[in-house]
């Protein structure tokens, strides 16, 4: 494998580590999606400026993503990572979940009773 393929080969793997598509990093880059591929494929040559705008992306010294330094992480720190980023999501979508309900009671809640007791006054209950 030539140094442009082991290059190409390193952006893809890193680009799936970090869960971006070829979209999202054509989106960034200001690609075509067409034109990112062919990047990660090695049919295009990488200028230094578009290498730094990977690297910087991807979150990823330029050194790592030459190999001049490991720039992958492990699959159980990346499963850390994931699963910390997750948790403070999920904890961030419960306190929003309980202040939306508390809305709801709010809003119609109180409401909603006042009516019916209203009503079942009217109807004789």
């Amino acid at each position: 494998m030539n140094i442009a393929s082991h290059l190409s080969e390193r952006i893809r793997q890193i680009r799936l580590q970090k869960g971006l598509s070829q979209e999202n990093m054509a989106d960034m880059l200001g690609l075509s999606t067409t034109a990112y591929g062919d990047l990660e494929r090695g049919r295009t040559e990488l200028s230094v400026s578009r290498l730094e705008n990977i690297a910087r992306l991807l979150d990823v010294p330029l050194s790592g993503l030459l190999g001049l330094e490991s720039a992958t992480m492990s699959e159980t720190e990346w499963l850390r990572q994931e699963n910390t980023r997750l948790l403070a999501a999920n904890s961030r979508l419960q306190h929003e979940l309980e202040q939306w309900k508390l809305k709801f009671r709010q809003w119609f809640g109180e409401g909603m009773i006042r009516e019916i007791g209203q009503q079942r006054e009217r109807i004789g209950f």
